[in-house]
């Protein structure tokens, strides 16, 4: 609390930022430090609570999901690239220029191995010489998006958000994403325009599901290609061609020419029912069926959306080929991950007072209660004032306070006497 204070008054500091004859001295009230300490706390327990920051994770394999970290000082450039988590981040690169990765999916801790010239993990000395299954880009370098620039960059002077791609992982500032982003609120997770590229089933997804935006194109023939399977047979075919869905419906053809009767088995229903059936299972073709925009920009998505994706044995297999079967998995999301490592955090953490109460005796237990509500309730009343009126708590004012309150408790101490029965 002293240093939410002395934060405050720092802002005060220099004449006194809240006087009139400052104005333009920046005023931070005691319930703006509170708020942003809050909402700072709130962001690093979201990135940070789902990993360990005592034990390697490398025990546990490829990790869903975990925080990242690369070391500059052990990889520069030209090295082979590699990523920490966080426990090795703070025991064996607590002094090295690290870039911070936020979270990776399906990665196993690198610290100490081959890639790694004159260090050894000290939580883990043993270690396989490389985690193959680990996928890396230019972030573990500390460069970011397609201009591939540093993060903050001191050369660039336009404010700019940077929004991370659930397929890549690599981050994008707002204005080389090919569409002008919607509010922050508005979406959850992006697709840059490379992997819409290489994903090219997402777009019919994209016209019903995704977040509206405003392109950027200069011109309108550049602006996208309206796809619609009625337009004509060879455009058809090639949608499905770019699905991967057009050995689907060959397989289909070939279930309807071995039909002989009507059966409750998609495998072996008539034509009729085939169609139907097919229609159903595959929310893909529905999808394909209406018309649709495919352009060279990112997409946007809201929560939930992955939800509605196809999980048929074809559309299955489409995404293992194009390895992105995560996709499907709602708990792969980050805000999954954010609310996990929120929740368990806030059921692993424990109560100082508490700790301190189960080591002590009756007594002591109950003057330490006694004092610390006395404490706890007119510190709250003290600061309520401040708040209430929006003015800055200086560092004298909470050194006041405790002046005050210990003269108050030593004269409550004098006139009490304790007996022991």
């Amino acid at each position: 609390m002293e240093e939410a204070a002395a934060a405050a008054g720092g802002a005060d500091s220099g004449g006194g930022g809240g006087c009139a004859g400052a104005p333009d001295e920046p005023v931070v009230s005691l319930a703006e430090v509170l708020a942003e300490n809050e909402e700072l706390e709130k962001e690093a327990r979201a990135v940070l609570g789902g990993s360990d920051h005592e034990r390697c994770s490398y025990s546990q394999g490829a990790v869903k999901r975990q925080a990242l970290y690369a070391c500059s000082t052990c990889t520069p450039p030209g090295e082979e690239p590699a990523g920490i988590c966080l426990a090795c981040s703070y025991e064996c690169h607590g002094t090295h220029k690290l870039f911070e990765l936020y979270t990776k999916r399906n990665f196993c801790c690198d610290c100490g191995n081959s890639k790694f010239k004159n260090l050894q993990c000290r939580l883990l000395p043993e270690k396989v010489k490389v985690n193959s299954g680990n996928k890396y880009n230019d972030n573990f370098y500390g460069l970011y998006c397609i201009c591939k620039r540093p993060y903050p960059d001191p050369e660039d002077e336009i404010p700019d958000e940077m929004i991370q791609c659930i397929v890549c992982e690599d981050w994008f500032h707002g204005r080389h994403l090919g569409v002008v982003p919607p509010d922050s609120g508005d979406f959850h997770e992006m697709v840059c325009q490379t992997c819409m590229n290489r994903c090219s089933f997402l777009w019919p997804y994209a016209a019903q599901l995704a977040v509206p935006t405003l392109t950027k194109m200069n011109s309108h023939e550049d602006d996208g290609i309206v796809l619609n399977v009625k337009e004509t047979e060879e455009q058809t075919r090639e949608i499905k061609k770019e699905s991967g869905l057009d050995h689907t419906e060959k397989c289909v053809e070939e279930q309807v020419e071995q039909c002989n009767e009507p059966s409750t088995s998609s495998g072996s229903a008539c034509p009729k029912v085939v169609t139907q059936n097919e229609e159903q299972f595959c929310k893909l073709r529905e999808f394909q069926r209406k018309p649709y925009l495919k352009k060279d920009t990112a997409t946007f998505w809201p929560s939930s959306w992955r939800s509605k994706l196809c999980t048929c044995k074809d559309c299955l297999k489409m995404y293992s080929e194009l390895d992105v079967q995560f996709l499907t998995d709602e708990c792969d999301t980050v805000l999954a991950y954010e609310n996990k490592g929120t929740s368990d955090q806030e059921t692993d953490r424990r109560d100082p007072l508490m700790d301190t109460l189960s080591s002590m005796n009756r007594v002591q237990q109950v003057e330490l209660i006694c004092e610390y509500n006395d404490l706890k309730t007119e510190l709250t009343d003290y600061l309520r004032r401040f708040a209430d009126e929006g003015t800055v708590v200086k560092r004298e004012d909470i050194q006041q306070f405790f002046e005050e309150f210990q003269s108050r408790k030593r004269r409550r101490t004098n006139r009490m006497q304790y007996y022991c029965s």
